[in-house]
């Protein structure tokens, strides 16, 4: 049965101390997050999906408007940064995610909560669930307090992850320019390591020994960003307080070279795109991963060693049932992230799908979007998180 679906859009509000704010408007102190409930008309439930992202902005996908018209109902969690990661701190994510599912609980009354963790918000579905069965965190990667345990968040049942990549971390160091070889110049470059320019001796088919060492590149940008960005955020906060702050840009975030090459990481996408369009374009553009940031925000989300929101490292602490759904023409999230999720998930209860032909948001494609809810309710059903009263 198809079902007519429904959007109820409210907003959370709640308490924090924190020496600085980190958004643009209200008071400091003071945390606003827009939450929406996507349902079928008509059916009462007592148990919810839950979704977030970092970034927020996901009630309209596909999925999430399928999994109502199958007669889920579904709550979509903004956190505070929605539409502007340049501050976005992993750990206050947390936070307002578990705003949002204790007034769900309690606004509602909803029993059950299943996590779900679609692209981005995969590794946060993680890093909660991590922390809401054993909370260890109490401060940021930049070393500010966070009260994750004063918090009390409450674990979720059960976790989906649909099209999901490791962490934002990881992720942006696979893809970021290799390349660039001074951060406040990006037309400099190694020309070895510019697979954008037709001078590099190294063309796809690209062959292991470039591979790697194109790897280790990218991993050492990183790490050198990370480097500065610590010193930098040493000085500041010597200068001017323990609030102390600036921002940056990085460039050259979109150059991975499996979206060159079909071999790197091979599934059904298409060669010479990426989920965002061009990649050539995407890397130097306005909407990259990372490309306007914080110090501290850079340490909780995107560097490779700081980063605590890791969903390998997150899954391994996990001990609910966890349903991993891989899509195998994704652009964005490809089968080695699917596999490591899935592989990191250290008990057996858990399950791997994958839906051929599938692109990363399933944009066109109705019947390979029923298909992926299709898989999940089945899966519902049998942990008994499906019953409505």
């Amino acid at each position: 049965m198809t079902y007519t679906v429904e959007r109820q859009i409210y907003g959370v509000g709640y308490r924090e101390t924190a020496a600085f704010k980190d958004t643009y408007g209200g008071e400091p102190g003071h945390v606003f997050i827009e939450c929406m409930r996507i349902i079928p008309a008509g059916v009462v439930s007592d148990s919810v999906l839950v979704f977030s992202h970092p970034v927020g902005g996901g009630g309209f996908l596909p999925a999430i408007t399928q999994f109502a018209r199958d007669g889920h109902h579904v709550l979509f969690v903004n956190t505070r940064y929605r539409g502007n990661d340049s501050a976005l701190i992993m750990e206050k994510c947390l936070l307002d995610l578990g705003a949002g599912i204790k007034d769900a609980k309690e606004r509602f009354g909803y029993s059950k909560v299943v996590l779900g963790g679609w692209s981005g918000g995969g590794s946060l579905a993680l890093y909660y669930q991590e922390q809401a069965e054993r909370t260890t965190i109490t401060t940021t990667p930049a070393g500010d307090p966070v009260d994750l345990a004063g918090a009390q968040l409450i674990k979720g049942d059960a976790i989906m992850l649909m099209a999901a990549h490791v962490s934002r971390s990881v992720t942006l160091t696979e893809w970021m320019d290799a390349s660039i070889i001074d951060e406040l110049d990006p037309n400099l470059h190694e020309v070895e390591f510019n697979i954008y320019d037709k001078a590099n001796p190294h063309q796809p088919t690209y062959d292991g020994e470039f591979l790697a060492r194109y790897r280790a590149a990218q991993l050492a940008r990183n790490r050198r960003i990370t480097d500065w960005v610590k010193g930098e955020l040493t000085a500041r906060v010597h200068a001017d307080g323990p609030g102390a702050e600036r921002g940056f840009v990085v460039h050259g975030t979109m150059a991975d070279p499996r979206w060159l090459d079909p071999a790197v990481d091979p599934n059904d996408r298409v060669p010479g795109t990426c989920y965002l369009g061009d990649p050539r374009i995407v890397n130097m553009g306005p909407v990259g991963l990372a490309r306007f940031c914080t110090l501290r925000s850079w340490l909780s989300q995107w560097s490779f060693d700081e980063s605590r929101a890791n969903g390998v490292k997150n899954a391994h602490n996990v001990s609910c049932p966890v349903l991993v759904i891989g899509n195998t023409a994704d652009n964005a999230c490809t089968p080695s992230h699917t596999y490591r999720l899935f592989d990191a998930v250290p008990h057996k209860d858990k399950e791997l799908h994958e839906i051929k032909g599938a692109t990363h948001y399933y944009a066109g494609q109705p019947k390979h979007c029923a298909d992926a809810i299709a898989v999940c309710t089945e899966w519902l059903g049998r942990k008994g998180l499906v019953n409505a009263r």
